[in-house]
């Protein structure tokens, strides 16, 4: 019986083996073991070696389109790794950034779906930062979207990459825009009444065109017919931005509101601090009404929706109640206790 097992046993060594062998022989020549099918051998291959991808931008004001342009320059491949463009290059080829270097990092560090980030990137694609990228950094693909990057000159900012093949494009994310939001800051003052918009500038006539309407119900609006956006998330959109997961059973949920318009940062510093404090962070956004009523009527520059999406980008966040109260109500904590066990409260 012992000769039986022991004779089985190296017999199967020899069987592991050699299948072991074969396997190391037909993945040096790059082709699959037989019966393994080549999309899941590439994935095998895969978890070798990440697929790598970068992202370049100025991220001036940094909004959600941003935010959603990194998301999907992230399901492209395994690690997403951004160059923010440095102050420099951003006034030689488009004029003074709002915000500073130093804030733009903060602000691409904290999205969710960032890994790496690589400060004072040049604003074009050159052979020498092509190469870097690809030796330096072992970069798969260059990414960007599909709106067209054209330097000065007229040439595009990424033919280089496109050239040599390893160019990969996203769609932009329509509706906003950093120009967009600094035309609705210029604009942030009320107007008073319709017979004085025939003394608006020529500047705020082009802002604030097809972009007022009346103040409803919901949480997108204006009281006096102030330039506000018209975004409207699907349920979609606000699904590829959440995290899909709840707190577990023993966790410290922190909670903290605030409108978060024009989000920056500061936000980012203070829910990062939040976040510390607790094992899940839960975000209250106020909606416009409220903040209108409580910081006045010229704000919020951005809408509910907008600011949600900004914050549940950044990595910071678990979760967000969109249009939270102003005052914790009983139901309010009710509702939170759904999640579990509310532990801190932050105003």
């Amino acid at each position: 019986m012992n000769k039986i097992s022991s004779t089985s046993l190296i017999g199967g060594a020899v069987v592991v083996a050699m299948a072991v062998g074969l396997y190391l022989g037909v993945a040096k020549r790059g082709l699959p073991p037989e019966g393994l099918g080549m999309g899941l051998w590439r994935k095998i291959k895969r978890k070798k070696k990440p697929l790598r991808v970068y992202m370049d931008g100025c991220f001036d004001m940094m909004h959600y389109g941003h935010c959603n342009a990194l998301r999907q320059a992230r399901a492209v491949g395994d690690q997403l790794v951004v160059g923010v463009v440095s102050d420099a290059e951003i006034i030689a080829n488009k004029g003074p950034p709002v915000t500073p270097m130093h804030e733009r990092m903060i602000m691409v560090k904290a999205v969710k779906w960032v890994d790496e980030v690589i400060s004072d990137a040049p604003y074009a694609i050159t052979e020498d930062f092509m190469k870097k990228l690809f030796d330096e950094y072992k970069m798969d693909y260059i990414i960007h979207g599909d709106d067209p990057c054209v330097l000065p000159d007229g040439t595009d900012a990424y033919a280089v990459a496109k050239k040599a093949g390893r160019f990969k494009q996203i769609k932009r994310t329509e509706g906003i825009s950093s120009t967009d939001i600094v035309g609705r800051m210029l604009l942030c003052v009320r107007e008073r009444s319709v017979s004085d918009s025939h003394n608006h500038s020529s500047l705020q006539r082009q802002f604030s065109h097809g972009h007022s309407q009346k103040f409803e119900d919901g949480g997108s609006g204006s009281r006096s017919g102030t330039r506000v956006s018209h975004f409207l998330p699907t349920s979609r959109r606000i699904v590829q931005f959440s995290n899909g997961k709840g707190p577990g059973p023993n966790a410290h949920i922190v909670y903290i509101d605030g409108a978060f318009d024009l989000f920056h940062a500061g936000h980012v510093e203070i829910l990062r601090v939040a976040r510390e404090l607790g094992d899940f962070l839960l975000v209250g956004t106020h909606n416009d009404q409220t903040i209108s009523a409580k910081r006045g009527t010229h704000r919020p520059i951005m809408n509910l929706h907008e600011r949600s999406l900004s914050v549940l980008a950044c990595r910071y966040v678990d979760e967000v109640i969109i249009g939270a109260p102003w005052e914790v109500s009983k139901d309010m904590v009710s509702t939170i206790l759904w999640f579990n066990l509310l532990r801190f409260f932050f105003f």
